[in-house]
């Protein structure tokens, strides 16, 4: 990062206490961002030297010359980016923390007996306190979807949006989650086949088309019942499949079953990008992902997100390694995409306002505009470049402390190194 001349440090190290100031209020949740690149991801797209009135934990007002109610506080932006707070990707944020550490991870289950458990839902185990959550917060995100991971059966179970604000319970429907092609293979007999064997009776089940009692039964009664609800079109089923010829398997499945489906990870999603846009599919998109890291991956391109939304394919991103302690690299998804021919709009929509609307929350969050909560984030430059930073966070209007476990082990190490 560039060395900031003798002004701009000055200016920086005070606006820096009044962010603090701000923050150290915990319970504030009415201010005026003032004078502010307003990039709202909504219709209205961004706006110059505009104000953003919130009041009660929601946006108010977007606009210019908003005079500030007395008793708010006041932020100068001086024309620096503010934005929704971004996504964070498909993660086990607050239900795991140390990945190699077993008792620490809740987002899989293993049953030797009936593995395909669509009725388990990782959200009952989400811990608040995560010492993950802070260090996400520090690179301006706001929310995740918290996904089931597979690892006992290719049908992982449920997860839903959670808002990194400390608050325990998830927002929204839930989502259902699934893994396709080679990568289950092993979860489905050794073959890609096996899978539309097993979801075709599964769907059977859920339908009353197989005898509860059957000995060859895969579902519990609450499973049955939870995967009716996704079958009646009652929340979002997020397929984790690569190779095209499996995209357009899952297509045609859900055309004929009446599903909304979305894809994560989606390498070769760009040859059936014709297809997703006429079903209005959405994927969530590995924006680094160029290596044929695998036979279902030999098609990926990091223009994968760019020929996706000149199709007309909402695109959001994901994360496939480690996204939990990563999801901080998100904002490198989104920029890698521009940088590969994604609009700069489409690369923020793709962090806000599309996840939003694809996890069923638009209502609430992924905007700025009057009336949705007041989950914002003042940036000192691009939030798209990783060369800049987030420099507040606001969700449901409370200034988030911005500190981590990270930040205060690195000042204490610091600061015993310039001790004499």
């Amino acid at each position: 990062m560039a060395v900031l001349n003798k002004s701009r440090r000055a200016w920086l190290g005070a606006t820096v206490m009044v962010l603090a100031g701000i923050a150290g209020t915990a319970s504030a949740q009415d201010l005026l961002v003032r004078n502010a690149t307003v990039h709202t991801a909504s219709a209205r797209g961004s706006l110059q030297n505009t104000d953003v009135l919130v009041q009660g934990g929601l946006v108010r007002a977007v606009g210019p010359g908003l005079a500030a109610p007395a008793g708010v506080a006041v932020v100068e932006a001086n024309g620096r980016p503010l934005t929704p707070a971004l996504f964070g990707g498909i993660t086990e944020i607050g239900i795991e923390e140390v990945s190699g550490e077993s008792s620490t991870v809740d987002s899989t289950l293993k049953l030797g007996e009936q593995p395909l458990r669509p009725e388990f839902d990782v959200t009952l185990a989400y811990n608040p306190a995560s010492v993950l959550i802070p260090v996400a917060r520090l690179d301006g995100i706001g929310f995740t979807a918290l996904g089931a991971a597979t690892g006992g059966g290719f049908v992982a179970g449920q997860g839903g949006v959670m808002r990194l604000d400390g608050s325990a319970d998830p927002i929204g429907p839930r989502a259902l989650f699934l893994r396709l092609g080679a990568a289950a293979s092993e979860l489905t007999g050794q073959s890609r086949a096996a899978q539309w064997m097993l979801l075709q009776q599964m769907v059977d089940e859920a339908r009353g088309q197989v005898a509860a009692d059957s000995p060859h039964a895969l579902l519990t009664p609450a499973g049955r019942r939870t995967l009716a609800r996704y079958l009646a079109g009652q929340g979002r089923i997020v397929v984790e499949v690569d190779r095209a010829a499996d995209i357009r398997q899952l297509l045609r499945w859900a055309a004929r079953e009446k599903v909304k489906i979305a894809i994560a990870g989606g390498a070769e999603a760009w040859q059936m990008a014709a297809e997703l846009a006429a079903a209005q599919v959405p994927v969530f998109v590995d924006a680094l992902g160029n290596l044929p890291t695998s036979f279902d991956q030999i098609g990926a391109t990091l223009e994968n997100a760019a020929r996706l939304q000149r199709a007309g394919v909402p695109v959001s991103f994901a994360q496939r390694e480690d996204a939990s302690h990563n999801a901080r690299k998100m904002r490198q998804l989104a920029g890698n995409a521009v940088a590969n021919g994604l609009p700069w709009a489409d690369g923020l929509a793709g962090l806000t306002r599309v996840p939003a609307q694809v996890l069923g929350v638009a209502d609430q969050i992924g905007t700025i505009e009057p009336g949705k909560r007041a989950d914002l984030v003042l940036w000192e430059g691009d939030p798209l470049d990783v060369a800049h930073y987030a420099e507040q966070v606001w969700l449901g209007g409370r200034a988030m402390p911005m500190r981590s476990r990270q930040t205060e082990l690195r000042d204490r190490y610091l600061q015993r190194n310039a001790q004499p």
